[in-house]
């Protein structure tokens, strides 16, 4: 389901904003159009103060990642979009191969997003970071014990780990990191001997897998930190018990260091409005946009000048994996065939 939600400069005093539905080629002058597969709440304020600050008016349709990729294949030419937001580096690869997206030569974007969380040939811009990490049970774990994902699949954990399933895109993200570090063949003996220390099979969303570990169904939950943040800002009590139960662990950090992944966006193809298109991408990344999506979502800036939560600098200073994340999309394919052959589900 598509939630259609556009705002308009008013074009006559006193006239309020409407909420229409676009039509194929149906696009406002001046104004940039936006497809975003985040939640209206991680992305409307910020298009709103976009709007305040600039004068550029915004339309703004939000769905799953998927559909809006297939919206956006089917409409062609036709589409309305200026700019497509979604999630992870394999899903924003995926947008690139299908054709949707062109190249933005921005010495701004170039500048200020680091080298590693962008295309390697600009068809898409980090927007923000999240690592994939390991958390345990403080009662049943000593985090001396900890060390790698590579070590996860060291036979004492064995009926002790909680993790999505093979389809969620952030887990295939992650082993297609390792495909690149070790090879294929390598990561799939991994791969295999992480399934054969699953504790359940795999069921839910990364919170899921924090609520197991807490409540004793396994000891050590993969999920991405800013799930883990939304337990710990929660106001509810049961949230609080399940992000006191558990400790934070960022694995690697010896070596290449924690997998790390973005939210991103790209100027589609066919964009009406690539000027106004890229002042948005530009405004995304400044030092006020960034400080704020950290704060409220537990997210981490791709930009240096940008302050982090409180919540965010609780989790303590880490080494990220440095490796460029369009290798994450590239290696997707050959991800998802090893991880069917080991036998995760």
């Amino acid at each position: 389901m598509y939630r259609n939600l556009i705002r308009r400069k008013p074009l006559l005093a006193g006239l309020v904003c409407l909420s229409l539905v676009f039509s194929h080629g149906a696009v406002w002058a001046e104004d940039v159009n936006v497809y975003s597969a985040r939640k209206e709440a991680l992305i409307l304020p910020l298009l709103q103060r976009f709007e305040d600050q600039t004068g550029i008016g915004f339309n703004l349709i939000t769905a799953k990642a998927d559909a809006l990729l297939k919206r956006l294949e089917s409409e062609g030419r036709s589409t309305p979009a200026d700019i497509f937001i979604t999630t992870d580096a394999g899903r924003l690869q995926r947008a690139k191969d299908a054709g949707v997206l062109q190249p933005i030569d921005n010495p701004t974007l170039a500048a200020r997003i680091p080298e590693n969380l962008r295309d390697k040939e600009n068809y898409w811009f980090g927007l923000s970071q999240r690592a994939r990490v390991i958390f345990y049970a403080k009662d049943r774990v000593d985090p001396a014990e900890l060390s790698t994902y590579e070590a996860l699949a060291d036979a004492k954990w064995k009926q002790r780990i909680c993790i999505r399933s093979s389809g969620n895109i952030y887990n295939q993200s992650l082993v297609a990191s390792m495909i690149e570090a070790h090879g294929v063949e390598p990561t799939e003996a991994w791969a295999q001997g992480l399934v054969a220390n699953f504790a359940r099979k795999p069921a839910g969303g990364d919170t899921d897998q924090l609520r197991a570990a807490a409540a004793g169904l396994c000891d050590i939950a993969i999920a991405n930190t800013y799930y883990f943040g939304r337990l710990v800002n929660s106001a509810k009590d049961d949230d609080q018990k399940v992000a006191t139960g558990l400790g934070l662990f960022w694995p690697n950090q010896a070596g290449r260091g924690a997998h790390i992944n973005v939210s991103g966006a790209g100027m589609t193809k066919y964009a009406s409005h690539p000027a106004e298109a890229e002042r948005l991408l530009e405004f995304l990344v400044n030092a006020e946009s960034q400080t704020w999506y950290a704060e409220v979502n537990n997210e981490y800036p791709v930009v240096n000048d940008a302050k982090i939560s409180a919540t965010l600098a609780s989790f303590g200073e880490f080494k990220g994996d440095g490796l460029n994340l369009t290798h994450l999309g590239e290696n997707n394919r050959s991800a998802v065939q090893l991880m069917d052959r080991a036998g995760w589900r």
